[in-house]
Parts: C-alpha cells; structure tokens; sequence
C-alpha cells in the first residue's frame, strides 16, 4: 500500500480510487476463473441483463411523444432505486465489497475511501442495468437540447444516488449481514419475491381495466418529488419551461446523495473504530450468573413427556427435531417463508381483484404440503444419525408420522386461517365447510404421497449457496414433486367428485358434510400412506443416505 499512501497514513483519493477500482475488476476476475460453471452463470448473468435491459430501452424509446412517458418513466426509477435499497439486504453474497471491516487494518481516511468505494460500485452488471433503463427514460422525456443537457445530469444523479443508497444500506447493516443470523434475511428473498411478483400482476390488471397508462399519474405525482425521480422529473419540467422547478428537483437530489454519502461515511468511520459486538450475549445468564448454551429448551411445551410423565417419545423427538430445522436451517426455513407467503397470497391478491373464488384458499394446503416432500433430503449427510435409529419398518414408520405431525402443527392451523379470511374477504360464508374439507383432503393426500416420495426419490440439498438440488438430481427433485403433486390430486378425486356431485344436483343444504368427510379422508390417507411407504423407507435407508448427502 505504500503507493496508495502518504507519510501522514491517509491515502490520496486519485490513487486509492484506481486500486480500489481495480481491485474490484480483480475479484470478479478471480471469481470467475474457480470454476467453468461460475463463469458460465455469470456471463449468462450479464446476457439476460443486457437483454432484459435493451427490450427496456427499446421500449421506453418507443413512449417517445406520449403523453404519459414522464409518469412511466418517474415510476419505473423510483422502483429501481427501492431495488438498489432493499438487495444488499437480501444477497450480501453479491458483492465481495461490500463488507468495508475488511479494510480496517489499512490506514485509510474515511473520505478519500467513500470516493474510492463510490467508484468500484459503479462497475458490474447492476450499475449498467441502472445506467441503461435511465438513459432511455430521458430519451423518452425529454423534449429539447436543454432537456437533453439536464438529461445528462439526471441520469448522472440517479445512477449515484441508486449505488450510494445500497452502501449505505449494506453499511448501516454489515454487522447484521456478515453473522450468521445476519445471513438469514436472505430466507425473506422468497416473500418479497411472492410480493412482488403478485404486486406486480395486481397492477397490470389495475391497469388494463382503468385507462392505461393515465392511472400511473396519481402516483407519479407523489413520486416526481422523491429522489432519484425528482431528477428524471426534472427533464421534464425543463422541456415545459418549469425551470424553476427543475433546478429545486436536481438540487433535492443532490441533497439526498450528499446525505446518503454523509451516512455512508459515517457509518464506515463506526466500524473502523468500534469493536464488533455482534457475538456478544449469544447465550442467556442461569440463575446463579453464569451462561449456560448446553440446556435445550423446548418449542412446543407439550413435546416434554409421553402421556405417562416419563421421557419424551420417539414421536414427541422427530416432532421438536423437525421444528427445530423450520426455525434454524436457513434453506428449510427459506423454504416454509416462501410456502406461507404463496399460499396466502394468491388467494387474497385474487379476492382482492374482485374475480377470485373461495376454492383459491386450498392453494394454502398445497403449498405447505410440498414440505412433506424430500423429507429425508433437509437432513443432508446428518440423515445418517437417523438411519442409525431405524431397524424395522415400526421405526420407520413412527419417523414419518412425526415428521407429519410436525407439519400438520402449522398446516392445520393456517389452512383454516387462510379460508376463513378469504371466505370473509369474498363474503361466501355457506362454502366455508366444504372448503375446508377439500383443503384437509387435499393435505393428507400431498401427506401421504411426500412420505412414499420422500423414500423413492431423495436428493440432497446443498448447505451452501441458492441452489435447491445438488448438481444431477434436477430430475430426481421434479419426479419427486410433481409426480406426487399429481399423484395426490388423482388422490383428491373422491372428494372433489362429490362436491361436484352435491353442486350439480342442487343439494347444496348438504355440503357441510364435506367438512367432516375430507376431514376423516384426509387423515385416513395419510395414515395409509404412512403406512405403504415406512416398509420402503427402511429397506432402502443406504441408497436415500447416499443421495440426501450427495453434494
């Protein structure tokens, strides 16, 4: 660092740029030399983002001359600048740079390493997303060479303002993000995905059933004041002669990055000078003062004894182990977040829009019930402790009925929840039993098939990274779901003829008793296939050891 450094340790800001920039193209460039399937993703990666980001170019060039450019244009900088807040939070992996304590033994000033950092931020494929979107923003605003002009500087503005939020976001929460809790708001990727996705659906039906693109102005009117979109605004009120106007819209632009680059600042000359707290009172005090980490403490009170007061039973233990990794896997909890947000979602999203049925809330069931699926596989290499503990097909069969009692303990409960809310939300009160009933039906079903599945077709899911499967298991995994997903409708069938039946003969007074009914053959289908698959899962305990640990 003696290049980069003064006599005085600070560092001057034209050469620590260029090694920090520098420094930034090497670690990509390292990471894509580990392996040929990193570099093939990451240049597939760049492809589908420059793909992504021309069609979006090529489309807001086409908005050229309508009237409602502008608002589409605000609208789609100020969802990109949410983006860039929320991604740091959600994949700190992204980015090696992102953690600054790794500098902390470098004499480095803080604002000469702010600067340096701005730098290396803008290179990789989210800045040139960004850069593109905002260049065809102001190509479809703009109107004039003095729009075009203040153009420049608004995109200049946006592209800062997106990466100096995200850093100070990531700086803010390096603490949080680099421990291992920390590390577990990625499992939050898949509910905001869920809202998103859903958010996204609901507003282009709002859209295309309320005018066009005029039902964006409302919100473009609030958004136009917002930065960075105050800046893309600007380009606009320049071409209409509002220049006044404009230049309060850049300088409040300007203004937030100032400020977001102050917190930047500040928040790197905290975790420059401050210890790291983050491991501190990880275990509770006992009684006497002391910490004591080795007394487990139980989820469910009722898992502490058998009925006759004495040790908890096998059940009892294949239940609490079960919830246990709901609550601290990262990847089975990542899995349940998702389920619970789909299956909520789409049910009230769909109510929500006006054409929504209350048999939507069976999707609720479904999605928790493909937890019962690949069982065996969220244990990875630690299924062996398992199979250690299984010798005839009683013993199977018990670890199968725990594990779905487990499940069953949050299904149950939310499938009803989930009905019950949207069946209000519809005002359908009379199709509540029988929703119910199809929904219970439906669980034992995925029940009873997840357990055959799980013992016919395991695979591993890798610990580390975002991948589901281990590498040749994909076919594996799509067998075991969604064979079983059609095997457990095929399973359905009884139930859902009869309530066809009951509709179409008009006895509707007697769809109650599909209540009581999916009740009982949800749970008498469950006990079966419990039952047909415990024999399989005990004569085949070397093969699902040797593919839940594969990878």
């Amino acid at each position: 660092m003696s290049t980069t450094t003064t006599a005085s340790g600070g560092a001057t800001a034209g050469s620590l740029t260029s090694v920090v920039v520098r420094l930034k193209v090497s670690l990509l460039r390292n990471g894509l030399r580990q392996s040929t399937r990193r570099r093939a993703a990451y240049i597939t990666s760049i492809v589908v983002a420059l793909l992504v980001a021309a069609l979006q170019l090529i489309g807001l060039i086409a908005l050229r001359g309508n009237p409602h450019a502008t608002a589409v244009g605000v609208l789609l900088v100020a969802v990109l600048a949410l983006g860039w807040a929320v991604m740091p939070l959600f994949f700190p992996g992204g980015d090696e740079t992102l953690d600054p304590t790794r500098l902390v033994m470098i004499p480095l000033r803080p604002e000469p390493l702010v600067r340096a950092l701005l730098a290396a931020s803008l290179v990789g494929i989210g800045p040139l997303f960004t850069l593109c979107l905002a260049v065809g923003a102001v190509i479809a605003i703009a109107q004039g060479a003095a729009a075009f002009a203040v153009g420049i500087l608004a995109i200049a503005l946006t592209l800062l303002v997106c990466v100096a939020l995200a850093r100070a976001v990531a700086a803010a929460n390096v603490r949080l993000l680099t421990s291992r809790k920390g590390r577990d708001l990625a499992v939050l990727s898949g509910l905001v995905i869920a809202l998103g996705a859903q958010a996204v659906n609901f507003g282009l039906q709002k859209l295309g059933s309320s005018g066009g693109l005029a039902a964006l102005e409302p919100v473009a009117d609030v958004l136009r004041w917002i930065p960075p979109a105050a800046a893309l605004d600007a380009v606009d009120s320049v071409g209409d002669g509002a220049y006044a106007t404009a230049i309060a819209q850049l300088a409040l632009t300007g203004a937030v990055l100032a400020a977001l680059l102050r917190s930047w600042q500040r928040n790197l000359t905290r975790l420059m000078t401050s210890p790291d707290g983050s491991t501190l009172g990880a275990a509770g005090p006992t009684p006497d003062g002391t910490r004591d980490s080795t007394r487990p403490a139980r989820l469910l009170p009722f898992l502490r004894a058998d009925a006759r007061g004495g040790a908890p039973s096998r059940t009892a233990t294949v239940m609490e182990r079960s919830l246990r990794y709901v609550w601290r896997d990262p990847k089975t909890k990542a899995a349940w977040v998702t389920s619970l947000a789909i299956g909520l979602i789409v049910p009230l999203f769909n109510a929500l829009q006006g054409t929504g049925s209350v048999y939507f809330a069976c999707f609720a069931a479904g999605m928790l019930g493909i937890q019962m699926y690949n069982q065996f596989g969220q244990d990875t290499s630690a299924f062996w402790m398992v199979a250690m503990t299984i010798s005839s097909p009683r013993d199977a069969y018990v670890e199968l009925r725990g594990r779905a009692l487990a499940l069953l303990v949050i299904t149950l409960p939310y499938a009803t929840l989930v009905t019950v809310v949207t069946t209000a939300m519809l005002g359908d009160w009379s199709a509540l039993p029988e929703v119910l009933g199809l929904s219970f039906a439906l669980l034992g079903a995925m029940l009873a098939t997840g357990a055959w599945s799980s013992a016919r077709f395991p695979y591993s899911i890798p610990q580390e990274g975002y991948k589901n499967v281990a590498p040749g298991q994909t076919g594996l995994a799509w067998i075991s779901i969604f064979g079983g997903m059609v095997a457990a409708a095929l399973l359905c069938a009884p139930v859902l003829a009869l309530t066809i039946w009951l509709h179409v003969a008009d006895a509707d007074a007697w769809t109650w008793l599909l209540l009581p009914l999916g009740t009982a053959y949800g749970a008498g289908i469950t006990a079966l296939g419990l039952r047909l698959a415990a024999p399989r899962t005990a004569g085949r305990l070397p093969e699902i050891l040797a593919a839940v640990s594969k990878g």
